[in-house]
Order: structure tokens, then C-alpha cells, then sequence
């Protein structure tokens, strides 16, 4: 069987109609869960056939993975190719959430599936355990360089910082959400920061 090599304009077709199967995933995903969200839905939305949706995602499982690694790519880029260390770290966070404020369909699929995922049969589980577990490490690493630096009081646990301080992100955009983006989720967040801070 003769190669046939696709062109230059034909990839960036395929390109184009994987980030609106992403969108419409997001979209989905975000107002009916996975489980809840059909395939057959998000076809749907951008014109397509369920076999014709199959041709650039597998599955719905690859479909999710796809969605989840879509927007862990957009935080990265937002917080650079070298994550920062110490307060520039915190400071990046506080950041990123300003950022999800212009998001509000990838802040809506989060936490729609970080709920979900916490049954241990559900497709997204270890993706989220991993995750938490990764921001945690990050993040008490952060604190105990804040710590060395004397931005940041000696006597807290790094531990308990860190599991505030995700805690405040993640409840902060559900909030955020109910209220239909009506407060700026960055100033409690710079408010317990602040609180962290060695008194001058």
C-alpha cells in the first residue's frame, strides 16, 4: 500500500476540529459530568457523526484524558516552562486563578470531575489523585523555600499550608461558579497569604 503523505492544510483541519471536539467536550462534560455527558452529544455539537468523533478520540475515556491534559497544558503554559520556587510559586497560583476567571466552562468541567472522580471506578480518578498529590508536593516545597527565605513564618507546617491553600483554590472556584463570577476569588487568597507572612 502505497504512503500517502497528508498536507500541510489537512493537519491543521484535524487540529482545528480536535480543539472544538475539546471545546464542546468542556462544555459537556462541564454541564452533565462524564458519566452523565454521551459521546453522542459532543458530535453532535460540532457537526459530526459519533464514528466521525471516533476517528480523532478513541474512546470517551481518551476523550476525557484529552480534555484533563488540555487544560493542565494551559496552567503550565500560563505558569512558564520552569516553575517558579518559593512566594513566586503561591504568587503564580493566586496568578492561574485570575487566569480561570476567563475560563469559566474549564473551571466548570474541574470541578464537576474532581467530584466525580473521587470513586475509585471512575475514569479519572488516578488523574486526579496524582494531581492533588503532585500540587501538594509543589506546593509544601514552596512554603518550606518561603520558609528559607524569610518570607514566610517559621512555625507553620508546610503541610497544612499547602492543604489550605488548595483547598482555597478549589472551594473558591465553586463559589465562584454559584455566583456566577460575581468576586474577585484572588483577594481571599492573597488574604491568607498575607497571614503567612512574617510580620515586618
Amino acid at each position: 500500500m502505497a504512503f500517502v503523505r497528508r498536507t500541510r492544510g489537512e493537519y491543521a483541519k484535524t487540529a482545528d476540529r480536535r480543539a472544538e471536539i475539546l471545546d464542546a467536550a468542556v462544555k459537556v462534560f462541564s454541564e452533565s459530568g462524564f458519566h452523565g455527558g454521551s459521546l453522542r452529544e459532543v458530535a453532535e455539537r460540532v457537526g459530526l457523526s459519533q464514528p466521525g468523533l471516533l476517528h480523532h478520540f478513541a474512546n470517551k475515556e481518551k476523550l476525557l484524558e484529552a480534555v484533563l491534559t488540555y487544560r493542565d497544558d494551559l496552567a503550565l503554559e500560563r505558569m512558564g516552562s520552569d516553575l517558579p520556587t518559593g512566594m513566586g510559586l503561591i504568587d503564580a497560583l493566586i496568578d492561574l486563578t485570575s487566569y480561570n476567571a476567563t475560563t469559566p466552562g474549564l473551571v466548570a468541567v474541574f470541578a464537576v470531575l474532581s467530584g466525580e472522580a473521587t470513586a475509585p471506578d471512575h475514569p479519572g480518578h488516578q488523574y486526579f489523585k496524582q494531581r492533588y498529590a503532585w500540587v501538594r508536593e509543589i506546593t509544601e516545597e514552596a512554603v518550606v523555600a518561603a520558609q528559607a527565605s524569610g518570607d514566610l513564618r517559621p512555625e507553620l507546617d508546610p503541610t497544612e499550608v499547602a492543604r489550605t491553600l488548595i483547598a482555597l483554590l478549589d472551594g473558591l472556584q465553586i463559589q465562584w461558579l454559584y455566583e456566577d463570577g460575581g468576586f474577585d476569588m484572588t483577594v481571599p487568597l492573597r488574604a491568607y497569604v498575607r497571614s503567612l507572612r512574617v510580620r515586618q
